[in-house]
């Protein structure tokens, strides 16, 4: 048995990571009006100086069926016999249904899918444990890793405006108007695989102290944490510090929100996430 590890573009884990693992990566892509980009190729400060000019969101796609049997066929014919799929919530995208679509399109090699329900490096942390454990579980055994995982693990997003995940399709359109209107900042999270509304809080400021407080109540040692952003890396870097200093025992990220995500939760959006482990990489 040999067991590939693939994860889609929206992980946005480091090219370390991917290279220290051999972790596969399918790619989503962002489409303007006159030009489409595969996210995997486009650097997160490009897109959001260029979103900064654009009258009209982007959209964004899935990869193919095609794509996806592609990737199948050639880790096959590398001697491949199984393959471990970490992909975003399939109740925000198509590509974890496009995995087990290819998988039973493709004979001679075994797909193993597994939705995240989130997004982000939250998933990508879901990447990295099976990375851990491919050779020395079976893939049945990391799959109820990872749902034991996903169980324990959270993350919470604010956003400067709802507008982009009201157009998106992502977030309901009243919730979007409501929150507009009242001024406030949205704290978001996942439920039942959606991005829905927590709470509301009158400043970014007072959301970002909301939410490093509910991740206090939830989180216990061995933990990992990251602090996701979308151009904010200096918001970016107080939260860390804080969390550092709330959590000396857990080892405290950083990611970004890349091109595809970045396209519904706009520039400046921050995220935190956590899971309960603390992965080799991070030592």
């Amino acid at each position: 048995m040999k067991t590939a590890i693939i994860t889609d573009s929206t992980s946005y884990l480091s090219q370390e990571m991917i290279d220290r693992y051999d972790i596969r990566v399918i790619s989503l892509n962002v489409i303007f009006k006159d030009q489409v980009f595969v996210e995997a190729e486009y650097a997160a400060t490009q897109f959001y100086e260029r979103m900064r000019s654009e009258r009209q969101l982007p959209t964004t796609s899935q990869p193919t069926t095609g794509e996806y049997i592609t990737l199948l066929e050639q880790l096959k014919s590398d001697g491949y016999t199984d393959c471990i799929a970490i992909h975003l919530s399939s109740g925000i995208s198509g590509t974890y249904q496009n995995a087990i679509t290819a998988g039973e399109m493709v004979e001679g090699i075994n797909m193993h899918a597994f939705d995240s329900e989130i997004a982000c490096m939250v998933a990508g942390m879901y990447t990295l444990r099976a990375a851990e454990l491919k050779d020395i579980l079976s893939p049945q055994q990391i799959i109820e890793e990872l749902k034991l995982l996903r169980a324990h693990s959270n993350a919470y997003l604010l956003v400067d405006d709802l507008k982009n995940l009201q157009k998106g399709g992502r977030l309901n359109g009243a919730q979007a108007i409501i929150g507009s209107m009242l001024q406030v900042k949205p704290i978001l999270y996942f439920e039942d695989k959606i991005i829905v509304p927590y709470d509301k809080v009158r400043t970014k400021k007072k959301a970002v102290q909301f939410v490093q407080n509910k991740i206090k109540q939830e989180v216990a040692a061995p933990a990992t944490l990251v602090v996701i952003h979308a151009n904010a890396e200096e918001e970016a870097e107080v939260i860390m510090q804080h969390l550092k200093s709330q959590f000396p025992d857990a080892d405290v990220i950083k990611s970004y929100f890349g091109p595809v995500i970045g396209t519904h939760v706009g520039e400046k959006a921050l995220g935190i996430g956590y899971v309960h482990h603390k992965f080799e990489f991070f030592q």
